[in-house]
């Protein structure tokens, strides 16, 4: 018996699948003079061939996610500062724009010299001076001769040098006493040259500063201000008057004078814009809603002025009354109430009264009464207890 084995070509790898021979099947044309190649089974009779698009063999994967556009004011500061903005990259989400505030605008100390300074340099410009003229020779025998010899007796005058010499000690002198300032407690000195913001001052005392500079004096005190009556609204939208105590006092001196024109106007005109957004407690209002509306006053203005420079501590409403064109009605509707008040009042104590008395009267066996009698006396007891507190009056 002889058998048969067929070619196994060379270049199929180890792990390639084994091609079993369908039986009775038909079987392929092998090589010429040899035995036919068996065709491979198929396992699964009814299976077909076809082409799967390449997009789907990567469904799963993950999408790539949106790039967020960073804000322009973020892009621009970051371009600035020659900084990459924070992002996703650094695990920190991209801060808003906060405004940044020029450097000119915050209060910061000036530059200045004791006052022992200029006092040296004006009485040194002084006694430059009058050496000059003793040079000169234009200082009178009688003062000439205390200093000694005339240097240039019988000249016909100062000369070129002189004149440059009586220039340089008289701006020294100018200088030197044209500077001095006093500082004073609760004051302050902005200084600005040429229209630049060149420092504040707030030393006390004797002090030497530069005469070029621009000088406006600034209240840093504890001030208070009691305005005139404003209008304003309560709660139920009834028109008010009402005149406010606010305390307050200049923090930052150049914001106060250089980023507005009055900052006291300003603070006058925060005042009343916040008596428009705040209701006020109407008068006769409890102490609780009194003290609500003056903490929503306060913080309202403190958060308008403190941009400028301004801190506020208090706002306090000291006299609140009706609109003149609803004082009348409002002040009927107030009689009416108390009126009202008055009267539950005083039916309450006779009620109280005649109640006291029925009960005494039954208990103590003076009386026997039945329904009728009971509601009869009830009745005649009200009568008279009214009677008599409207005779008496409250």
């Amino acid at each position: 018996m002889t058998t048969t084995t067929s070619p196994v070509p060379e270049n199929i790898p180890e792990n390639a699948p084994e091609h079993v021979p369908e039986p009775g099947g038909p079987a392929d044309d092998g090589p010429p003079g040899g035995p036919p190649a068996a065709r491979p089974v198929r396992l699964i009779h009814t299976e077909s061939t076809t082409e799967i698009p390449v997009h789907l063999l990567f469904r799963d994967a993950p999408e790539p996610e949106p790039v967020r556009l960073r804000p322009a004011v973020v892009a621009r500061r970051a371009d600035a500062d020659g900084k990459a903005p924070q992002g996703r990259g650094t695990g920190e989400r991209p801060r808003p724009a906060v405004p940044r505030i020029e450097p000119e605008l915050v209060e910061r100390p000036a530059r200045v010299l004791p006052g022992v300074a200029g006092v040296l340099a004006g009485v040194c410009g002084a006694a430059g001076c009058v050496a000059t003229s003793w040079w000169a020779g234009v200082l009178p025998p009688p003062v000439a001769e205390v200093f000694g010899p005339v240097a240039r007796a019988g000249a016909a005058g100062p000369g070129p040098a002189q004149w440059a010499a009586y220039a340089g000690a008289g701006a020294l002198g100018l200088f030197g006493f044209g500077g001095l300032a006093r500082g004073r407690t609760g004051r302050a000195w902005v200084l600005g040259l040429f229209g630049r913001y060149r420092g504040t001052v707030r030393r006390t005392g004797l002090m030497w500063v530069n005469p070029l500079l621009l000088r406006r004096r600034v209240d840093v005190r504890l001030r208070h201000w009691r305005g005139e009556p404003m209008r304003a609204a309560d709660r139920s939208g009834v028109a008010l008057r009402v005149a406010v105590l606010v305390v307050w006092r200049v923090r930052d001196t150049a914001r106060a004078t250089l980023s507005v024109e009055d900052h006291e106007a300003y603070l006058r005109a925060c005042v009343e814009a916040a008596l428009v957004r705040v209701p006020v407690a109407a008068p006769g209002a409890g102490k609780g809603a009194v003290e609500a509306a003056q903490d929503a006053l306060t913080r309202l203005v403190a958060a308008d002025t403190a941009p400028v420079g301004v801190e506020v501590f208090a706002v306090r409403p000291v006299r609140v009354e009706y609109a003149p064109e609803v004082a009348a009605a409002m002040h009927r509707r107030r009689i009416a109430a108390l009126d009202a008040q008055h009267r539950a009042s005083v039916l309450g104590s006779v009620v109280d009264s005649v109640e006291d008395t029925v009960t005494r009267l039954t208990v103590r066996g003076l009386v026997e009464l039945d329904d009728y009698e009971r509601k009869v006396l009830v009745k005649d007891l009200t009568v008279a207890f009214c009677a008599g507190r409207g005779d008496t009056g409250p």
